[in-house]
């Protein structure tokens, strides 16, 4: 008798396990889509395999855990590379920034489906405590380092503060893309000042030892739109949606996998929801600064 039961009991629970499984593919079976069962995905301000694998890969595993989909990591170079592949339909799924964004949707007509807040995310110029320079409009034939073109915060953000203040960051001053070598020109004094964002700022201040007032900030920008993640428009928009709906949802788990990379960026964000005229602003800078063709 008790053998008898103990199989009943055992063939319930198969049963239970079987029907949960069928309930959970389930929710993808019943939409309306080609649904892919990988999902080709990459992450913009990455460059190369090893890293994507270095700093996402804890994003990429809750990720398949979120959507029940295997996720490939396919790496580019740059994110003018990766918005070829999201045309070309070599990648379907991406995280990027905000002026990585708009050439997306200029060129592919990226869907955004989610959006990724940054605490202390805004623009900053900063010059040497040295050279006397107390406003943007004081930078009139100097030369100015940032990071590298189309970046969010290390071109289009401070280029635009340069524009708030009066400046055509064409012909007005020298902009010189220094990359990670920018702060320490500033510092001997190769260039007048420096703008990037406000993370890298803080981070080389606490690094090198210095105070604000060694590098004192002469104006601050508002926060960055957010970073967003982004599909193909070759996606079903019901697949679409349902991707989206399990990524608030779970919103703690994703968050989670992204507290170890660099510079603690993501530390206190949220996802949202993700509204393209918020990135209007980055848009019209490309346009000024002569890369209108990229978002066009």
């Amino acid at each position: 008798m008790k053998r008898r039961n103990f199989l009943s009991y055992f063939l319930l629970l198969i049963a239970g396990c079987a029907s949960a499984t069928s309930n959970s593919n389930s929710i993808y079976s019943n939409l309306d889509a080609n649904v892919p069962d990988t999902l080709r995905f990459t992450v913009t301000d990455t460059q190369g395999l090893q890293q994507l694998q270095r700093d996402y890969g804890g994003l990429r595993t809750a990720l398949e855990e979120v959507l029940e989909k295997k996720i490939e990591f396919v790496p580019f170079e740059s994110y003018i590379a990766a918005a070829a592949a999201l045309q070309s339909d070599q990648v379907d799924f991406v995280f990027t920034g905000p002026s990585e964004y708009v050439v997306m949707s200029a060129r592919t007509n990226a869907v955004p489906i989610i959006g990724i807040t940054r605490s202390n995310y805004y623009p900053v110029i900063c010059v040497s405590a040295n050279n006397k320079i107390k406003s943007v409009a004081q930078l009139k034939g100097k030369k100015i380092a940032m990071w590298k073109v189309g970046s969010t915060s290390g071109h289009l953000g401070p280029t635009k503060l340069l524009i708030d203040g009066g400046l055509n960051p064409k012909s007005d001053l020298e902009i010189l893309l220094l990359g990670s070598k920018g702060l320490p020109a500033l510092q001997k004094g190769e260039v007048d000042a420096w703008g990037g964002s406000s993370v890298k700022y803080e981070k080389f201040l606490k690094d090198e030892g210095l105070s604000e007032s060694a590098l004192p900030v002469i104006v601050k920008g508002s926060f960055f739109p957010n970073d967003l993640f982004v599909v193909s428009s070759k996606l079903d928009s019901s697949f679409v949606k349902e991707m989206g709906d399990r990524m608030m949802k779970n919103q703690d788990k994703l968050l989670q996998s992204l507290s170890s990379v660099e510079e603690g960026k993501f530390k206190g964000s949220k996802l949202v929801s993700a509204n393209d005229v918020d990135y209007n602003q980055f848009r019209q800078v490309y346009k000024i600064v002569g890369q209108g063709s990229f978002v066009q």
